[in-house]
């Protein structure tokens, strides 16, 4: 008998976001990111309706200039996969351009766009 999969919880939606824009966990405010919601099993869409404001928060104690590149795409990376989760093990280029695009309507800051550039990835 099939059994339907199980939920993706908010935890490992912000797990993969950081895994894909610091593949070498080098980033500490990546891991400061990923440590706000380390807690945080519960499923994805229950707190999709309070997803940004929770994520605006994480991103601002662990970014308060709201200036770190890394932490923009990891953000806007979050929000893509919790929206689109059938996308979570597609390739990290792939995340990272269609995250982009949506989070900045195919126009993100140049600073996102130098920070995608350096590794390889075009909006």
């Amino acid at each position: 008998m099939p059994t339907n999969p199980r939920p993706v919880s908010l935890y490992e939606i912000v797990k993969r976001a950081v895994e894909i824009a610091d593949p070498d966990d080098a980033d500490p405010r990546l891991g400061d990111l990923l440590a706000q919601f380390e807690d945080d099993d519960e499923p994805v869409t229950g707190v999709l309706d309070d997803l940004e404001r929770l994520l605006a928060d994480a991103v601002s104690f662990v970014d308060p200039g709201l200036d770190d590149p890394a932490v923009a795409v990891a953000a806007a990376t979050v929000l893509y996969l919790a929206h689109r989760r059938d996308e979570l093990h597609a390739p990290p280029e792939t995340v990272l351009r269609l995250a982009s695009r949506a989070e900045w309507k195919g126009d993100p800051p140049e600073r996102v766009l130098d920070w995608l550039a350096d590794r390889g990835v075009t909006v």
